[in-house]
């Protein structure tokens, strides 16, 4: 029986779509009460009254807590706004919890506090802020990395492209609000919470309340979207503790959608000057990518938008700048594929403007410039097939019928356009632990603290589960989402499927030993005094491989041991392979636009797909990764962008209705596939992460398409109708 690489329907389908599966707002205890929050309405200055009697006296309001009566913290995060002080540092800070027996009294006390405040000049514009940014690193990688001679070799070149493209803030928006719940039973704190990382959340409730983390317990069993927004920590998680330390008693906070907007982070706005030289055949002399991207007056962080051209391409001589500009606004944070997604589409649309100026069809110079090593540190890839899915994307889109004149194909009155570009993301692992339990009623349980985003975890582990222990999986049961399970990663980075995989791989692994063990030693068994390598499993049953007829059940064999469960419990991390190899996934993605010349409307009617991915664990859930990224890539292109009011530092478009995301009318036909071959220089499973490489490229081959299709290149997205008027 092989269940890796089958395309098993989500084991967890059912309790989604019934509405069985609890999210984090969904649970409750008795006398709760209800947070709501009250947000700052200026970008920078300090709280001088806050006038709470009126809110306070509302029926049903049990506190309202503001920075004048709420507890001092031991170890507050610099990040957080916890009501520690008077200071305001962007619009929509948390400043104050209005706390109520309802909902709607919760509502309307936190609308009746009233503030002043003293303002001072806010940092709201990102141009001025350009001669004081800095550098700054991304996940323990320097912002600025460079090799060759930059200079000599653009003095080489025959060719230059030389230009600047921006992409604006973007919000992530999930269908799930941010929610938490959160409750205490003396010093011990219990909190359920929208999280894409319970040990994260865990490992700062404990420091920020000077308690052990054996006393903090976080749970998430399931999760409608987190995209990155849920990956930290955030204000509100901290506040629910509080509250509900403040009045005795559980508190539940939900952020509503236009609260999404601010506290909770985004993608950064970025501003690349990208420069190519090549030679007249089109070999790369020299790239400079010079990023700069906004961070916030509370925190560093780096938007790793030059880190995709360190990977691409072969070239000799390359230099990579970041620099990060702070303004008043709340912290940026990942966002699906964080500096990939922007990053790919600078350089992919300046190797395009590139292939235009050379006459060389944007395929070719891409395999021009192929590498199969690190150009940086000359190691070889862990797997690399790029080449194939060059090949196989090209050929399922028709790639070899484009007429290379913009403007020259047609669909009736509408200007049709191809474009292309290459996919790639960091192929990221790091330790991770699960267990294998053979239970006495002949189930077998997987647990490991991961999370289910929506990315397959329950089922995938499930499948990797059953196929060592040779059991059906309609008798393994998956759990993950508890701090109280095997610690294992954030669900980010791309690095879930490829970290927890092994882990359970290696637990229900032990699990069989311990199993085989048991019967061996069992003078009641079939197999006992048979060497291990003799007894083999099938649908739950032991046997011999010489007399494969005589079997026993699991359960007859624990039963035997008094009904004690059977487990195998392991950790798994990476090893020499992080230093001896270099580690990305790769894909090409290729775009049809048609584009309306009167009104510059822009439809995407198909999109083709291949990515090189290592082994695929499960076919249907990697395709949902792949699509759901792919649409990503379409509103990145065509549709995000947050409107910051430049006087108030206040996000205009803070709502579903006004911050433009693709719907099924948006998005046409996408053909995903993957070569799926096992990358066993990474990881025993020969599995790398999916959820953030479709995403990259797509952006730059809708934008290359537009190019096709209307002879204008817009270098600022979104691509709009009015910038193509």
């Amino acid at each position: 029986m092989t269940v890796i690489g089958e395309p098993l329907t989500r084991v967890d389908g059912r309790l989604k779509v019934t509405g069985a599966a609890k999210y984090s707002a969904e649970f409750t205890a008795s006398k709760i009460a209800y947070g709501v929050i009250v947000q700052s309405t200026i970008p920078c200055g300090r709280i001088a009254r806050m006038d709470t009697a009126e809110a306070a006296g509302l029926p049903g309001v049990v506190a309202v807590m503001t920075p004048q009566n709420t507890a001092k913290l031991s170890s507050p995060e610099k990040r957080l706004s916890l009501l520690q002080d008077d200071a305001v540092n962007y619009n929509r800070q948390p400043i104050a919890i209005a706390i109520a027996e309802s909902l709607h009294a919760a509502q309307s006390a936190a609308d009746m506090v009233r503030v002043t405040y003293d303002q001072t000049p806010a940092k709201l514009d990102f141009y001025a802020g350009f001669p004081a940014s800095y550098t700054f690193s991304h996940n323990n990688e320097p912002g600025d990395m460079s090799w060759g001679d930059v200079n000599a070799g653009l003095a080489q070149a025959a060719v230059r492209i030389d230009q600047i493209y921006t992409t604006p803030i973007e919000h992530h928006s999930p269908m799930e609000p941010h929610a938490t719940f959160a409750e205490w039973d003396g010093d011990q704190l219990i909190v359920h919470d929208a999280t894409q990382n319970v040990f994260g959340v865990r490992q700062t409730l404990s420091r920020v309340f000077g308690l052990p983390e054996g006393n903090v317990r976080v749970l998430a069993p399931f999760i409608g979207g987190g995209f990155g927004c849920k990956g930290q920590v955030w204000s509100h998680v901290v506040l629910a503790a509080m509250a509900a330390r403040h009045v005795n008693r559980p508190v539940k906070i939900v952020l509503d959608r236009p609260q999404m907007f601010g506290p909770i982070g985004a993608r950064p706005r970025t501003h690349q000057h990208l420069t190519l030289g090549a030679t007249n055949d089109g070999k790369l002399t020299a790239i400079r990518h010079e990023v700069h991207a906004n961070t916030s007056v509370l925190e560093d962080y780096l938007e790793s938008s030059a880190f995709p051209t360190r990977v691409m391409y072969a070239c000799e001589n390359v230099a990579t700048v970041s620099r990060i500009v702070p303004l008043n606004l709340g912290t940026p944070t990942y966002m699906r594929a964080p500096g990939v997604a922007t990053g790919t589409y600078a350089l992919e649309v300046a190797m395009d403007e590139l292939a235009y100026t050379l006459q060389i069809d944007p395929l070719e110079l891409r395999l021009l410039n192929y590498t199969d090593v690190d150009p940086h540190t000359k190691k070889p890839f862990t797997e690399k097939s790029l080449r194939e899915c060059y090949s196989r994307g090209a050929e399922k889109f028709g790639w070899s019928r484009r007429n290379p004149e913009p403007r020259s194909m047609k669909n009736g009155s509408q200007l049709v356009g191809w474009g292309m570009a290459t996919e790639t993301y960091p192929a990221n692992r790091i330790a991770a632990s699960a267990f294998v339990r053979l239970l006495s009623n002949g189930r077998v349980l997987v647990g490991s603290g991961s999370e289910e985003i929506g990315n397959g975890m329950y089922t995938i582990m499930t499948q990797v589960a059953a196929d060592v222990m040779q059991v059906p999986v309609e008798l393994i049961d998956a759990k993950v989402g508890d701090s109280t399970l095997p610690q294992a990663p954030v669900a980010a980075g791309s690095m879930s499927t490829a970290s927890v995989m092994p882990a359970v791989k290696a637990a229900a692994s032990e699990a069989r030993r311990l199993l085989i063990d048991a019967a061996v030693g069992d003078p009641s068994s079939v197999a006992h005094g048979a060497a291990p390598d003799e007894i083999e499993f099938r649908d739950g049953k032991i046997f011999r491989k010489s007399t494969p007829g005589r079997t026993e059940t699991f359960v007859e064999l624990i039963a035997r041991r008094g009904g004690k469960p059977i487990e195998g419990a392991a950790q798994t991390r990476p090893g020499e392979e992080l230093t001896k190899f270099a580690h990305h996934s790769f894909g090409a993605v290729f775009a049809e636009v048609s584009v309306d010349p009167d009104l510059g409307m822009i439809r995407v009617p198909r999109i083709v797909a291949v990515f090189d991915v290592g082994r695929l664990i499960n076919p249907k859930t990697a395709t949902n990764q792949f699509v759901g990224g792919i649409v990503w890539g379409v509103s990145l292109a065509l549709h995000e962008d947050t409107y910051i009011d430049p006087s108030t530092g206040r996000v205009a478009n803070a709502n579903l209705g006004e911050y433009r995301v693709p719907v099924n009318a948006d998005i046409g036909d996408i053909d995903v596939s993957a070569i799926d071959i096992p990358d066993t220089n990474f990881n025993s499973v020969g599995a790398r992460g999916i959820g953030e490489i479709g995403i990259t490229g797509t952006g730059a081959a809708v934008a290359n398409a537009v190019f096709h299709a209307t002879g204008k290149r817009v270098r600022d997205l979104p691509i709009t109708p009015d910038k193509l008027l």
